[in-house]
């Protein structure tokens, strides 16, 4: 198993300039990576960079924080749509979710989901922040207004994937939906496990340095 096919090479630290980016697209196009995921004042330079290639552009929206307005993320998808990205990683109204408000995380989702006409969405609920029975409950939120993958972190927050995490998404989609574990896989072996419990896309900016580690382990 050649684990580009799964790893959304991935560029969102606040400082990021476009040369970084360029080299970003340019690894992403060389190792084959399934989606560069750039912030979205970088889509239509991203989009441009992988033209003619495999790789989709991804970016976030409400991120990192998922507090702006339904009606701010819609705007946001559908200019990034627009610009050329493909992919939308979300964030849930994480406050909504914490009071139990299902209905206003559903709808946040919709609107999204909406917007993007016909991208994939994918609902980051940052995991860290709730209960087991809570992230169950949110991800069948997700999945009901429309999200094609359940992601399990910003990157950003106080913790990032874990292995029990993408087990009981895994087991909510059911198939029905991908799993997206991001945040703190930095070498080939974290990204391993997290494929053989079911994710099917991996967030990280290691890519490169997780393709390496691969390849020598094919040669041993």
């Amino acid at each position: 198993m050649n684990p580009a096919a799964y790893i959304d090479h991935t560029l969102l630290k606040p400082d990021a300039v476009s040369d970084e980016v360029r080299a970003l697209c340019e690894e992403a196009v060389e190792y084959q990576f399934a989606a560069v995921c750039v912030a979205p004042v970088f889509v239509p330079l991203a989009a441009d960079l992988v033209y003619g290639s495999d790789v989709c552009v991804a970016t976030v929206v409400g991120f990192p924080l998922g507090y702006q307005t339904p009606e701010a993320k819609a705007y946001e998808t559908a200019q990034a749509v627009r610009h050329g990205a493909r992919e939308i990683d979300m964030v849930i109204q994480l406050g909504a979710a914490r009071e139990g408000d299902f209905k206003r995380v559903e709808a946040d989702i919709a609107q999204v989901v909406r917007a993007a006409e016909g991208a994939c969405v994918k609902a980051i609920l940052e995991c860290c922040y709730f209960s087991p029975d809570l992230k169950r409950r949110l991800a069948e939120v997700a999945l009901r207004a429309g999200a094609r993958w359940l992601k399990t972190s910003t990157g950003f927050g106080p913790a990032g994937a874990t292995y029990e995490d993408v087990q009981l998404l895994v087991e909510v989609a059911g198939g029905a939906a991908g799993v997206k574990a991001a945040g703190g896989i930095r070498d080939w072996a974290r990204c391993r496990e997290f494929l053989r419990l079911g994710a099917g896309r991996i967030g990280t900016s290691a890519g490169v340095a997780i393709m390496n580690q691969w390849r020598l382990e094919q040669q041993s």
